[in-house]
């Protein structure tokens, strides 16, 4: 009788858990990809971007033409993903206008465009302060301190 209490409390438990509709976080312009059909290269110039798109993302680092639109969505996987997130759309749309404000050039990137890069995983050891934070902090504290008797 015990066991089929303990049971029950844990199908209970998991099925009170559970969620049937999936938690999707969306990050940027919503429905980017469709949205950015309806601005057509050599036709539509800033202010039509702003009234579809809204404002952009960011701007180009050098070059206030070049506008970036992102959208990310992000959901929560299923159980035998034990939670972590999945990534469902990273779209990301550059706008290039000219000196007039009209639409010269437009690039849309979405996730499968984007290219996994790896990283070295040796680790670059500091020859030459070996000390640790604990021992530089002191260290500060202690000149500050001889300082101020001067």
């Amino acid at each position: 009788m015990k066991k089929i209490t303990v049971y029950l409390l844990l199908i209970l438990f998991f099925l009170t858990n559970c969620q049937r509709n999936q938690v999707i976080k969306t990050h940027g312009i919503a429905y980017l990809e469709n949205r950015q059909k309806l601005i057509i290269v050599n036709k539509s110039n800033k202010n039509d971007a702003i009234v579809i798109l809204g404002h952009p993302a960011t701007k180009g680092m050098t070059n206030d033409s070049i506008w970036i639109y992102i959208e990310r969505t992000n959901a929560r996987g299923k159980f035998h993903k034990l939670g972590r997130t999945n990534l469902i759309k990273n779209n990301v749309l550059v706008l290039e206008f000219n000196k007039f404000g009209i639409l010269d050039k437009k690039d849309f990137y979405n996730k499968d465009d984007m290219k996994k890069i790896r990283f070295a995983e040796k680790i670059t050891e500091n020859e030459i302060k070996k000390e640790n934070f604990v021992y530089s902090f002191l260290s500060s504290v202690r000149e500050k301190m001889e300082a101020r008797k001067k």
